[in-house]
């Protein structure tokens, strides 16, 4: 399964960025799928997720209320919608495919990566 991670771009603080990421197989619409970011010099950082059929979400508590993570099973795409985003937003957002139907914050959960896409929020 491959991903592909699309949708970051630099943004001035309080914009928004939506971020798409499509998977290869439509075999990962049984799977949840996830967020997680690094910035620059810290360590991979949990997002959000969404389980298989979107019933289930979940949101690290630095973005809560602020990002809504969407799939659409039929294009086995999740996206990220990223609104009043911060300077302290800024990494590179990865997308990833869990293991099974549902999954959270532990990145162990995860099987398929994508490359990465940069996100700048400037102040």
């Amino acid at each position: 399964v491959q991903l592909q991670a699309s949708g970051g771009g630099l943004v001035q603080a309080g914009g928004s960025l939506k971020l798409s990421c499509a998977a290869s197989r439509r075999t990962s619409a049984n799977n949840a799928m996830g967020w997680f970011r690094r910035a620059p010099g810290k360590e991979r950082e949990f997002v959000a997720a969404i389980s298989w059929n979107g019933g289930g979400t979940s949101y690290a508590d630095s973005v809560k209320g602020r990002f809504t993570i969407t799939r659409d099973r039929a294009k086995s795409t999740s996206y990220l919608q990223m609104s009043s985003l911060k300077p302290e937003d800024t990494a590179v957002y990865y997308c990833a495919t869990a293991r099974g139907a549902h999954s959270g914050s532990d990145y162990t959960q995860y099987r398929y990566w994508g490359q990465g896409t940069q996100v700048t929020v400037s102040s």
